[in-house]
């Protein structure tokens, strides 16, 4: 905490250094600059202190002169920081705001316009102060307590007026400064709303207790509040828990011949990570999936392969610029982790002695981080419209930190020991159900997959625990934050809640450890716990450690159960006053404790017990005792929750006369109640200087026993904190202990299974006789459906080397690559698979490539997405790789498109990887691939009722047919085109692919069917003819004519109706009629909004329907609910006016009726008052 009195001289603080951008504001969608020191003066003037400016202004005010000097001036710093604001006020929206910001004046930290009302600057005053206070934080809010509030003043308030919601102070009047504020008790709201929107920032509390007259109370800086990071000030003396999100770190991206680097640092644990040799991909898959509170660029980004610093102009670099160029970012330079540390000390204020523990854990033959493609397109990354694979892998009330710890498991697989370790430790809880988590039962563990357990460990010595089964009682597994933990006891603010949630943390590693049959899990979890913190801990003094740490806490905290500390009670008195009073300290740490202090609280409670019974009593048993009608004396002796306080509430009940009876002497002792500043509660409220002295002495010794309580709580603090790493430690394997107990009860649900996880051979060849370097999946079933529940396909994946696989649109290609992609992904990373049973090598990496999409920003078009993503790939892959491309270059012309697919799977098939590439380009088995290990699968169809249909399972061959028609058909594209589709299609194409047949491994042969394709569908599209053809769709083009020489009719009728009404009203300007057809499956433009129109509804049954609305597409979609009217069409034309819209509407209907059409109601028809009655009366010749 950083103390600073009224009158303290500025030195008292430590020396002061320029604040490097804060922030990244989640609204802010710019670049920085660091304009130069000529640039900033020229923009915001010359800025001189208050006194010049003043005299600038002709102010000139002897009495009030401020004494100055020019060391006052703002310095380059200073004014970076005033930049650094003014961008953000930019992006203020709200009037309220807009009106503050016209306030300002930039010529100091807090933007106030000194010559506005209480905007002086002198010394001594609060607004000084709080410029001290701002001058050591410049790029955080300033809150100061002030009484009730919590106020800001200048740039500070319009932030909160703009993003807290909260309303300036004395509304907008132009001739005061900016002001806004919270109450004390909506405080943590207004931090919320502000770190919500990136913002950090600085309170400043009172320091509490009585002051003199006319003095300003001291004041101190008591935390800050950034993103990620809460404000934990006074916890220690509350009853409640705080939420502590998850930390947001500051993130450093370099780049060196190995490839991209980041670097996250963690200001609240004081560590720090850095990972290196990095593909573009994984890097931005790792910002996306990453909350940090600020981003910093090396200068080494700028430098591409192609020797510009023109960042991401030529291909690579261009994805991860798209993603830092959409955020707020700084450009730093140096050694990237220096730099960085000394930029994270200047954010966050901290000293240079502070230092920071490094917890890269470096390890050999870890895959490499999953590819952004490959982390949305299986949704281990949230993304709208794909399967989210967490969701499955952990039951629905699994949350918080063990869905974090899983959800990074995936994005970072870990090593192979790592894996096989997190395998048998899943393997030996496969009988643990997740709803016994919180019940001490006894379960039976069932031995599953033993032998691949020994064969992946490694682990003779893990045999003979195996070989039995294990039956114990399961913990809670109580889960805390790494991060809460280090603050709240680097701040001493741990209150008894959080210390017994960290015994209850201790207490079930000692449970484990002394259990012979959970004590090898907790064993097997040091390794996993060690690269997730980065702590390498023995263990036996890792257990030897926790047994101390819960042994003093238990010395010292009041645990649950205990009642060694009743709440005071006395008769007369009510109880909700010792309850208020006493439950604020009491039952937080042991009676030996505070043994003095709880006996002066309880002498100080008998005190104002006996002061209460001889001073209220007799009056309230005077009043009992007079008996009155309606109106009588009232009185009782009650509880001032609000000034905590115990007085008589009474009325009426003086005596008339004062005769000596009991109870008088007390009534003229009695004064009127006062509060803590000395105004009079009111006129119902009584007290004594007795009760007063009793209530004081009471308060008193309450505080004491209290702050003793605090000391004894921040005293154990810091002894925990010796102990740190060994409570962040346990923490964290409970984490991971609870993730995996969850994940095993929800594969067990869903039936999954372990898989075999072996490392690949070191021969040269991907093939070895016994398969180890393939992947073999029997039963694969989607991991986004319930085996439990059933209907699930099932596939049989036997994988040694490449397939090019084809199929049918919606024949099951693209969930085929994504269930294998999630089946690999978690089978490396030792978690159970959707499958009967699986042999899964130690892939090096796993990258899966679907759809793209274009890049406006980037001035990409989906094609060259998709080939930067292609040359990702290829570049990365290895032949202990697993690559799986969805339908490849289907963004470009079909001839080249398909040689450059070709081009890529002879690469593949040189790099040897694993892998499938799904395509609908046929004319690729027509090239002259030279390959060796690729093999040709597709998806099976088959005919039934006279359709074909695919059946979803993956066989040998090659499948040409498509399904396009039946898809198209199926989403709706109109008849007529799908009709004009298949002729087009056996003019052009029937005779190329009626008679080739291509093996599995590319031969040719001649057949009249087709492979993964049923003979019968073969057999049937064959004999389809153009006749036929030509026969449906003459039959389509009698409604298309009907349509036409209905809209030939509308047309010249309602022409020489306009003729006739312009006529009538004596104009000039005659409507043109303009008529619009609406098809199946379509709806009308916006034009037509709150337009009159005039609409024909051709029916399915050929019948017709005419009608008139300000409304076309809400009546159109009323008339397409009904039942069999789903595919009607419409024709609709704009008129003036509903009037006009009625006389049309009735004309039409006759003269439909009288040319012979059918009209499904006539009912409009008869309203003869809209127009003159010849018009309807004989029937118009339409030539």
């Amino acid at each position: 905490m950083y103390w600073l009195a009224a009158k303290n001289a500025v030195v008292s603080f430590p020396k002061f250094r320029s604040i490097s951008l804060l922030l990244r504001s989640p609204v802010l969608n710019h670049t920085p600059f660091r304009p130069s020191s000529l640039l900033l003066r020229r923009q915001f003037g010359q800025i001189y202190c208050f006194k010049d400016w003043k005299a600038s202004r002709g102010i000139k005010k002897a009495s009030k002169q401020v004494r100055v000097s020019n060391d006052n001036a703002l310095n380059d710093k200073d004014l970076s920081h005033l930049m650094w604001w003014q961008e953000r006020l930019q992006l203020c929206r709200k009037p309220s705001t807009l009106h503050l910001v016209k306030r300002l004046k930039y010529s100091n930290l807090l933007g106030l316009d000194v010559s506005l009302k209480n905007g002086s600057l002198k010394e001594g005053t609060l607004n000084w102060e709080m410029l001290q206070f701002k001058s050591k934080f410049p790029r955080e809010v300033l809150l100061c307590r002030v009484g009730d509030f919590y106020e800001s003043i200048g740039i500070d308030a319009c932030i909160l007026v703009e993003f807290a919601g909260l309303n300036p102070f004395g509304g907008l009047r132009p001739e005061s400064i900016p002001k806004a504020g919270c109450p004390v008790m909506n405080l943590r709201q207004t931090l919320d709303d502000l770190t919500r929107n990136g913002y950090s920032v600085c309170i400043v509390e009172e320091v509490q207790g009585p002051t003199q007259a006319r003095s300003r109370k001291s004041r101190f800086i008591s935390g800050h509040a950034h993103p990620g990071n809460p404000y934990v000030f006074g916890l220690v003396g509350i009853d409640h828990d705080l939420d502590f999100p998850e930390p947001m770190p500051v993130v450093g991206i370099s780049r060196s011949a190995r490839g991209y680097c980041i670097i996250l640092v963690l200001e609240t644990m004081k560590t720090y990570s850095s990972e290196d040799s990095l593909t573009e991909d994984a890097l931005v898959t790792k910002l996306r999936t990453c909350r940090y509170h600020h981003l910093f660029l090396h200068t080494s980004l700028r430098q591409n392969n192609s020797g510009t610093c023109r960042w991401g102009e030529y291909g690579e670099g261009g994805l991860l610029w798209g993603e830092c160029n959409s955020r707020h970012f700084e450009w730093f330079e140096g050694d990237p982790i220096l730099e960085l540390l000394f930029k994270v000390k200047e954010i966050y204020g901290l000293e240079n002695e502070v230092t920071f523990r490094n917890v890269t854990v470096p390890y050999e033959n870890r895959p490499r981080p999953l590819y952004l493609g490959t982390a949305t397109q299986i949704g281990a990354v949230p993304t709208e419209g794909i399967p989210s694979l967490l969701n499955v892998l952990l039951p629905s009330d699994c949350t918080g930190l063990p869905r974090l710890y899983v959800r990074d498991l995936l994005l970072n697989p870990p090593a192979y020991e790592i894996a096989s370790t997190i395998q048998g430790d899943c393997d030996k809880r496969t009988s643990f159900d997740y709803s016994d988590l919180n019940k001490n039962i006894e379960i039976s563990f069932p031995l599953i997959l033993l032998l691949n357990f020994v064969l992946n460990r490694g682990l003779c010595t893990a045999i003979s625990k195996l070989m039995s089964n294990v039956t114990c009682s399961i913990p809670e597994f109580t889960c805390v934050s790494s991060a809460k933990l280090v603050k709240l006891l680097e701040l001493r603010e741990a209150n008894h809640i959080e210390f017994c949630r960290i015994k209850n943390v201790l207490d079930e590693i000692l449970h484990m450890y002394g259990n012979c049959e959970l004590n090898e899990i907790l064993k097997l979890l040091m390794d996993p716990t060690w690269i997730s913190t980065g702590l390498k801990i023995d263990f036996e003094t890792f257990v030897k450690e926790c047994k101390c740490a819960s042994i003093r806490i238990s010395e010292m905290i009041s645990l649950d159960g205990e009642s060694d500390q009743k709440i005071s009670s006395y008769n007369g008195i009510p109880s909700d006053f010792f309850e208020d009073m006493e439950c604020v300290w009491k039952g937080r740490v042991k009676r030996i404790h505070i043994e003095y202090e709880i006996a002066e609280v309880e002498k100080a409670a008998e005190a104002l017990s006996l002061a209460v019974t001889e001073d209220f009593l007799p009056i309230v048993s005077r009043i009992k005792a007079t008996t009155a009608p309606l109106g009588g004396p009232k009185g009782e002796i009650l509880y001032a929750r609000e000034h905590e306080a115990v007085w008589f509430k009474g009325k009426r009940f003086r005596p008339a006369v004062w005769a000596g009876t009991p109870g008088e002497e007390q009534i003229k002792q009695l004064k009127p109640a006062i509060d803590s500043k000395g105004r009079k509660v009111g006129e119902e409220w009584f007290s004594t200087m007795k009760v007063e002295d009793a209530l004081m002495r009471y308060h008193e010794a309450g505080a004491k026993a209290k702050a003793k309580v605090l000391e004894l709580l921040r005293g154990l603090s810091s002894e925990l904190q010796i102990k740190i790493n060994i409570l962040v430690f346990a923490s964290m394997l409970l984490v991971i202990a609870k993730a995996l107990f969850a994940h095993v009860s929800e594969g067990r649900r869903r039936k999954w299974v372990f898989p075999t996880l072996v490392r690949f051979n070191n021969s040269e060849s991907i093939k070895s006789s016994d398969g180890a370097n393939g992947l073999k999946i029997i039963g694969l079933s989607p991991y986004w459906f319930d085996v439990a529940e059933g209907s699930t396909i099932h596939n049989t994946v036997d994988m040694q080397s490449l397939f090019l696989l084809t199929g049918p649109n919606g024949g099951g290609k693209s969930s085929l690559l994504r269930s294998i992609c999630a089946a690999a992904l978690l089978g490396i990373c030792g978690f159970m698979v959707p499958a009967e049973s699986a042999l899964i090598p130690y892939l090096d990496a796993i990258m899966l490539h679907m759809k793209s999409y274009d890049s406006p920003a980037d001035g990409k078009s989906s094609f060259q997405v998709e080939m930067s993503e292609i040359r990702s790939i290829i570049t990365g892959a290895t032949s202990r790789s697993l690559v799986l491309i969805d339908e490849i270059c289907r963004g470009t012309e079909t001839a080249k498109g398909t040689c450059i697919a070709g081009g890529i799977i002879e690469a593949l098939d040189n790099i040897g990887c694993l892998g499938i590439v799904s395509t609908h380009l046929h004319g690729i088995f027509d090239l002259p691939l030279n390959t060796k290990n690729t093999t040709f699968k597709a998806m099976g169809t088959e005919y039934v009722d006279g359709q074909t249909k695919p059946t979803w399972k993956l066989i040998d061959g090659i499948c040409r047919e498509s399904l396009a028609f039946e898809t198209a058909k199926k989403e709706g594209v109109p008849e007529t085109i799908i009709l004009r589709a298949e002729v087009l299609y056996q003019l052009a194409y029937a005779k190329k692919n009626s008679s080739e047949r291509i093996d599995t491994k590319g031969r040719k042969f001649c057949s009249g069917t087709r492979i993964g394709c049923s003979d019968e569908a073969d057999l049937h599209f064959s004999n389809i003819s153009v006749e036929s053809v030509h026969h449906k769709i003459e039959s389509v083009m009698s409604m298309e004519v009907l349509q036409k020489e209905i809209e030939r009719i509308v047309t010249v009728m309602c022409q020489r109706k306009f003729v006739k009404l312009t006529k009538l009203k004596n104009t000039s300007e005659i409507a043109e009629v303009q008529c619009f057809a609406i098809a199946a499956r379509e709806q009308p433009p916006p034009s037509v909004i709150g337009a009159s129109c005039v609409y024909v509804m051709l029916r399915p049954d050929n019948k017709l329907y005419v009608g008139q609305t300000d409304d076309l597409a809400g009546r159109i979609r009323t008339h397409r609910s009904k039942e069999g009217m789903q595919t009607a069409s419409f024709l609709y034309f704009k008129v003036p006016g509903k009037s006009v819209a009625c006389q049309i509407e009735t004309l039409l209907i006759n003269q439909l009726c009288n040319q012979g059409f059918t009209l499904a109601s006539i009912v409009d028809g008869k309203h003869r008052n809209f127009g003159p009655p010849d018009l309807f009366m004989k029937t118009v010749t339409v030539h």
